[in-house]
């Protein structure tokens, strides 16, 4: 597997817990806000040595909630991915998933083979504006994001619901629509979209005109909050509020 690394030990890449995280390269989308697009594209990445991280995840697996694996798209390296985890699931580490969700049959198989213990995913909404792809093809691939989201509410994986908010858009419809499809084992964070200077965002133009979002956030927490759900708020320097 192609890897920019791991941290031992994370506070901030699943809400409330501790992780071990793992990021691995490539990414079948093309977000224009995304800050990790260096690690997408595979820049500066190098091969897994899975004995040293089996190690440091022992040396540390007293200290984390879960073993985190990111990217980039971790499900573009499925097959390898599952290997690993097998091994992980070996140590009675429990592990966590962060998945564009666009990948329907290697998500299904991890999950059915019970090397998944929580999973995160992105709302990207629009999908035609956030995806970074074109409007027919990322349309298809918001077909296979709800599938997703079927599948791991079908199969009761808890989900935290990662909702990128964005300025210019009518984010509301499709959030709605990806809600539908989940029963009761998920919490919402709400992640305002930043730009420089605290990210490098893939394209700066879009980022100027979408980023930094307030009275949507607002609008957002308000409405899914009369809705009952649980809902995160990470403020523009990162922290939750």
């Amino acid at each position: 597997m192609l890897t920019s690394g791991w941290k031992a030990v994370s506070m901030i890449d699943v809400h409330g817990k501790v992780t071990f995280t793992l990021w691995l390269c490539g990414c079948n989308l093309k977000c224009p806000f995304c800050h990790n697009w260096r690690v997408a594209e595979g820049v500066g990445c190098f091969k897994l040595n899975g004995t040293e991280l089996m190690e440091e995840l022992e040396s540390s697996s007293f200290l984390i909630d879960y073993f985190h694996v990111t990217g980039g798209e971790p499900l573009t390296q499925w097959r390898e991915l599952g290997e690993l985890l097998a091994g992980i699931k070996a140590l009675d580490v429990s592990v966590s998933l962060n998945s564009n969700f666009t990948l329907v049959d290697p998500l299904e198989r991890l999950i059915g083979k019970g090397l998944v213990d929580h999973t995160a995913t992105d709302l990207k909404a629009p999908p035609t504006a956030l995806y970074g792809l074109p409007d027919g093809l990322s349309l298809k691939l918001w077909d296979s994001f709800l599938k997703d989201l079927e599948t791991v509410s079908d199969y009761g994986i808890p989900l935290e619901l990662r909702i990128p908010v964005a300025r210019g858009f009518d984010q509301w419809p499709w959030i709605e629509e990806g809600l539908a499809r989940l029963k009761t084992n998920f919490y919402v964070v709400l992640n305002p979209l930043v730009g420089k200077p605290l990210t490098n965002p893939r394209d700066a133009d879009w980022c100027a005109r979408h980023c930094w979002p307030e009275r949507e956030v607002e609008a957002l927490n308000n409405r899914l909050g009369e809705l009952g759900i649980k809902v995160y708020v990470n403020n523009f320097s990162g922290d939750d509020l």
